[in-house]
């Protein structure tokens, strides 16, 4: 073995595991073709450096791209140790945690390695949903930047790249022009979820695996928090930004955010009651499009939802909704969106709680978690609103039948068809909530929805 202590691959992984508890695996792996590249030695590690250590005592098994062996590029046998700590991974259950940063394949090696990287993207594609995969991407483009497309999280540092077509090969663009890969633009377009100093990337990173399962066969563990279950919610002022309510909530007042940069009419992510991990998205009233359901909106939800569900951390909804976005590029896109979000809230099993912060209103309310799609219980604060349409829109629709007054047509609907109260009535709504109990009453639901199970297992009667 050489000196590796200057390998920035390697220190990249000893900054984000815990002190001395990093092993290395296939260090002495070298390509099998270095023709053409001007450089005839073999490089030890192929350009990639594997292996498994510890975040906060926890196996995670990690692999780490060197930028400075054969400038970055990827070869077949690298691409294969890659491919191989994923078996591992698999076998044992444990996240994988890649650090991308590579100027794409290594031209000298020809198919060979076109097929190694496909090979990685099938494992990749298979350890979904099974292990949790997270990407920090410092450089990556092409068909490896679908690595951290793969993954349930990326984080990039402020200076890093990614991209399909670099900003220079798109006609009539250049990286000075527009720079498309840059961190800043990726983490707005929704492809990252954090961006910050490499310092701060690691220890996000850190601070994420405290939330996630080790596989999906795991169960969520419990962190012991000594914030009360029972302390008061102080939500006032909070109902027009999820995120906000969500922390106030929260034990500590913790909260990790997926996709911040993107959407922000909604907020998805996940936070702790009473020490389990439970994932939320909820309505941002006070934002651009805010109670709209988007496309782009849609979009953060159902991959929060599907993560979600395959690793069986339970589901909150912040409901604040009153209608979808209408522009003609909304038309062209928010069905699919609606049909997958639906699909994914219906066929999910994991503990629902949805909780109206503000309006529930028209079809929109069905999309944001309804008991109709799956919710198991349903909550309401006191001053939400609950209805087909609000008010005003429907007094107009009602009057024009015939001759009814504009003003007995609202009062009528607001006395018998509107309202939390007339959702009560209907059984629609479990229960109103005050906002001081919030916290109390969503980690008794989720308590009791623990033992959850969609299949019933009966064999036959007893009597």
């Amino acid at each position: 073995m050489g000196d590796r202590k200057n390998s920035p691959a390697l220190q990249r992984i000893e900054a984000l595991l815990d002190e001395n508890s990093f092993v290395e695996l296939g260090a002495c792996v070298t390509g099998r073709s270095t023709d053409f590249t001007g450089d005839p030695e073999k490089k030890e590690s192929d350009g990639v450096v594997t292996g498994h250590g510890l975040i906060d005592g926890r196996l995670v098994f990690v692999y780490s791209q060197d930028p400075d062996i054969f400038n970055g590029t990827v070869g077949e046998m690298h691409a294969k140790k890659i491919a191989g700590l994923y078996d591992m991974a698999l076998k044992m259950g444990a996240p994988m945690i890649g650090i991308l940063d590579s100027k794409g394949v290594r031209l000298t090696e020809s198919v060979d390695v076109l097929e190694a990287v496909g090979t990685l993207i099938n494992k990749a594609v298979k350890a979904s949903g099974v292990i949790p995969e997270i990407s920090v991407v410092f450089n990556a483009g092409g068909g490896l930047s679908v690595l951290s497309g793969i993954s349930d999280f990326t984080f990039m540092p402020d200076k890093g790249s990614l991209f399909i077509n670099s900003p220079d090969s798109i006609k009539g663009n250049n990286k000075e022009k527009n720079d498309t890969s840059s961190a800043e633009k990726q983490f707005a377009a929704g492809n990252c979820d954090f961006v910050g100093t490499e310092d701060e990337v690691f220890a996000k990173v850190r601070e994420l695996i405290t939330y996630l399962p080790d596989s999906s066969l795991s169960g969520i563990g419990y962190l012991e928090y000594t914030d009360d279950l029972n302390r008061a919610s102080d939500v006032s002022g909070k109902t027009g930004d999820a995120a906000a309510f969500a922390k106030e909530i929260s034990d500590g007042n913790n909260i990790f955010l997926t996709a911040a940069g993107a959407a922000k009419e909604v907020s998805c992510g996940l936070i702790r009651l009473n020490g389990r991990t439970v994932a939320f998205f909820g309505n941002n009233a006070s934002e651009e499009n805010g109670g709209l359901i988007t496309p782009a909106g849609a979009e953060k939800i159902i991959s929060l939802v599907k993560f979600s569900d395959a690793f069986d951390i339970p589901i909150l909804s912040l409901m604040n909704v009153k209608g979808f976005e209408a522009s003609l590029h909304t038309e062209k896109c928010l069905l699919k969106k609606l049909t997958r979000m639906s699909a994914a809230l219906a066929e999910s099993n994991v503990p629902k709680i949805t909780l109206i912060t503000g309006d529930a209103l028209g079809t929109p309310y069905i999309f944001m978690n309804s008991k109709s799609l799956g919710a198991d219980l349903l909550y309401a604060l006191p001053d939400s609103d609950m209805g087909i349409m609000d008010p005003d829109s429907a007094a107009k629709v009602i009057s024009g039948y015939g001759e009814i007054d504009i003003d007995k047509a609202r009062e009528d609907y607001e006395n018998t068809q509107y309202g939390i109260e007339n959702a009560l009535r209907r059984g629609v709504i479990d229960r109103l909530v005050n906002p001081v109990d919030v916290r109390k009453y969503l980690i008794a639901g989720f308590e009791m929805l623990y033992s959850k199970t969609t299949e019933v297992y009966k064999k036959h009667g007893t009597k």
